[in-house]
């Protein structure tokens, strides 16, 4: 790719004037903030976006990219972040999408299907059972699918954007040897991702960008972490989270039997119960889809429990409103910035203080106190370091990292004595995960309970005092002191291959 300029129509320069270029046979990742361009970058390789300047040469040949199906042809398939299959269809339905071989030229021929599938999977080494439904697998092996469906279309360069997102330690040790296999087999990888660790672990070379700008080419090996991390961000970022131990005093969130069960009357929360102490970072681990998510919404009000308790502060709050709830001294960081964290279409300032409009301070009954308004968010802004035109810029003009700050900067200024953080630094780039990662420590050591749910292990386990795992709606395993457990035992709870007696969860239970 030479000279790759993009601007879009709300005049935001995605990309200015980048090169970038991939060997055949090597695993080359692309690093960079969010809103870097990294992804907009890919999306043309992808013929998903059209760039105003530059060319692509693919194998010595200009091409012009006008579509995906243009870029499936010439051999380029990409990996989104957000799978892309049909949860109800087979392995072998999902693999030939759009391209259904045919019985009689009329009828679906799903035996030929089954054929293609395993003729693929057994050809780059990537076992699966076509015949299974996708809604019946694990995270790993919808991945392998949508991996295998690139290469069924012929795919000779593979783009996977932050594939390992929502993978477990196994999991992710068994992509990159899948992805080192291939790359054997002269297949080129080009890895898009925000760990520095796995990037170091898999890559050949990486390209960084920032502000929509190459900041260069490196060979991974002569490279350090802190290193690209400063190319990244302009600055040089800790990578370590500072903290020192915690000093837990009262119970602020006490979980009693909870239980959620789904449309199908099946548990999704079976029996859950433990405790959370102010002062203290109680993390929840697990692959996604074990209950974390519905035991946020139970406890936040966004979903009413089938049986069991929330205690805030002493006081029941099973059945209470989001604004009951909120007024008990809650905040809640959601796992979707953009469905519950932020009204998209409104600005900065009245997504700001959506929280507080209706308090004595901001509002005299009859009329709000504008100015009081405006000067409170352009503090939290600055506060913040939220990167923007002004207060009245729309939030969904900003990069995902500064809409996560605008999120966090409303939740944590409330004074909140319980904070619940659902996957606090999601898709977001080095060094506004630093920031948010400082602020939960602080608020922590002013004496905040926060329960802290992410996908992410090494967040997990450098922020949290002690520490859970759920699988399958239950306590699969509590540790008191979270800096005394590994990430391949912890993956082994994850996966449900190890399970505590309840009785070792003592800590996370009594009073």
């Amino acid at each position: 790719m030479k000279g790759i300029t993009k601007v879009y129509p709300n005049g935001i320069v995605a990309n200015k004037d980048v090169d970038f270029s991939v060997g055949k046979g090597e695993i080359h990742a692309i690093m960079g903030e969010n809103g870097a361009g990294k992804s907009t970058l890919m999306k043309i390789l992808f013929g998903m976006e059209q760039p105003e300047e530059g060319e692509i040469y693919y194998k010595g040949e200009k091409i012009t990219l006008n579509s995906p199906r243009e870029a499936i042809n010439y051999g380029i398939g990409m990996v989104h972040q957000h799978f892309m299959l049909v949860p109800s269809l087979t392995v072998a339905e999902n693999m030939v999408l759009g391209i259904e071989p045919k019985k009689n030229n009329a009828f679906f021929d799903f035996d030929k299907a089954v054929a293609m599938t395993e003729e693929v999977s057994k050809k780059y080494n990537l076992a699966i059972d076509p015949k299974t439904t996708v809604e019946n697998l694990a995270v790993g092996k919808k991945q392998k699918i949508e991996i295998l469906k690139a290469l069924l279309r012929g795919a000779e360069i593979l783009i996977l954007d932050e594939p390992t997102a929502v993978l477990t330690p196994q999991e992710t040790k068994e992509l990159f040897e899948e992805l080192i296999n291939l790359k054997n087999q002269g297949l080129t990888i080009i890895f898009i991702s925000h760990k520095l660790k796995e990037i170091k672990q898999i890559t050949d070379r990486l390209t960084i960008l920032r502000n929509g700008r190459s900041m260069g080419v490196h060979d991974t090996k002569d490279i350090s972490e802190q290193e690209i991390s400063r190319l990244m961000v302009g600055r040089d970022v800790i990578l370590e989270v500072n903290k020192t131990a915690a000093n837990p005093g009262d119970t602020v969130l006490k979980i009693e039997n909870l239980s959620f069960y789904d449309m199908a009357n099946k548990p999704v929360v079976n029996k859950l119960s433990f405790r959370l102490r102010e002062g203290e970072i109680l993390g929840i681990a697990g692959v996604e889809g074990n209950g974390q998510g519905e035991l946020v919404e139970m406890i936040t009000g966004l979903k009413k429990a089938t049986n069991g308790k929330v205690f805030i502060n002493g006081q029941e709050a099973t059945k209470l409103t989001v604004k009951g709830i909120r007024n008990l001294k809650t905040s809640h960081i959601p796992e979707d910035r953009m469905v519950y964290g932020v009204a998209a279409e409104g600005t900065i300032g009245e997504n700001l203080i959506s929280d507080r409009y209706d308090l004595p301070a901001y509002n005299t009954g009859l009329l709000q106190k504008v100015n009081d308004l405006v000067q409170k968010s352009n503090e939290l802004i600055q506060d913040f370091s939220i990167k923007c035109d002004s207060q009245t810029q729309q939030v969904n003009m900003l990069s995902g990292g500064n809409i996560q700050k605008v999120v966090v900067a409303r939740e944590f200024s409330s004074e909140p004595e319980l904070i619940i953080a659902d996957q606090p630094t999601r898709g977001i780039d080095v060094g506004s995960t630093e920031f948010i990662r400082r602020k939960l420590v602080e608020l922590r050591d002013e004496g905040t309970a926060i329960l802290l749910v992410s996908a992410d292990l090494n967040e997990v386990m450098e922020l949290s005092d002690s520490l859970m795992v759920m699988y399958n709606g239950e306590m699969a395993a509590y540790f008191e002191d979270a800096s005394k457990v590994d990430e391949m035992e912890l993956g082994m709870y994850m996966l449900g291959l190890k399970k505590m007696e309840v009785k070792e969860m003592g800590g996370a239970m009594g009073e």
